[in-house]
């Protein structure tokens, strides 16, 4: 296994990313129920949100339409570049979210939308969500669901030893366009504890599921959870 900066590993592959989001049919989980389910656990707009590992700013589209001033961070520079060129943000940093050049509680809300498991230093970028949100403020997150990272295959022919924080890569191609998921998998106490840790309560956690229906797609995705979803909040 590699030891390539995790960063870097998405950065070599931005076209390829951005080609998966922006091309309507490909990004099924985001669109059909990863997307929706996080943003109802996502308070309404307040004075100032940040997206941390914002990636090419799907995210950040839809939160400043509805009404969020948003800042972005990313460690891969076309990362934030592409994240940039939306327009949806007020600014968008190319920084590590273990070192976040913020003063302490500029923000009310911090959105961690499928980006931890993609860093190197997920702990830390945690307790740096915590010290640049103001007491009381909300942590919301999703990420891979330890029970899909560690059988991303979901029938055993790839099985992980789940209790293991382990560096994974699953490579997927979808309409022509190949992306390698570079990860890190942790057991669910191991996401609790980093929270923890850093001075959250977890007030709520979602497993989302497709609704019901005739898609194949939808089905297999009914049968087990794919993603997890928490919100927290940064004790007074």
């Amino acid at each position: 296994m590699t030891d390539e900066p995790l960063a870097d590993a998405w950065e070599k592959q931005a076209e390829q990313w951005r080609r998966w989001t922006r091309t309507p049919g490909l990004d099924r989980h985001f669109r059909r129920y990863n997307w929706p389910s996080f943003l109802e656990l996502v308070p309404p707009p307040g004075r100032a949100t940040l997206d941390l590992g914002c990636g090419e700013g799907r995210a950040g589209v839809v939160l400043a339409r509805l009404g969020h001033r948003l800042t972005g961070v990313d460690l891969a520079p076309s990362m934030a570049r592409l994240a940039r060129e939306t327009g949806a943000y007020a600014d968008v940093v190319h920084a590590d979210a273990a070192a976040l050049p913020f003063d302490g509680g500029s923000f009310d809300i911090v959105l961690a939308f499928v980006s931890l498991q993609d860093m190197d230093d997920a702990a830390g970028a945690v307790r740096e969500s915590a010290r640049v949100l103001e007491p009381g403020g909300r942590l919301v997150l999703a990420v891979v669901h330890p029970f899909a990272s560690a059988d991303p295959a979901g029938d055993g022919t790839r099985r992980r030893p789940y209790f293991d924080v382990q560096r994974t890569v699953d490579v997927v191609e979808r309409c022509g366009v190949e992306v390698a998921f570079h990860q890190i998998h942790r057991p669910l106490h191991g996401w609790f504890a980093m929270l923890r840790d850093a001075g959250y309560l977890v007030e709520d956690l979602r497993e989302p599921r497709p609704a019901p229906s005739d898609d194949d797609w939808a089905e297999d995705k009914r049968a087990r959870p794919l993603f997890l979803h928490m919100r927290c909040v940064k004790r007074e």
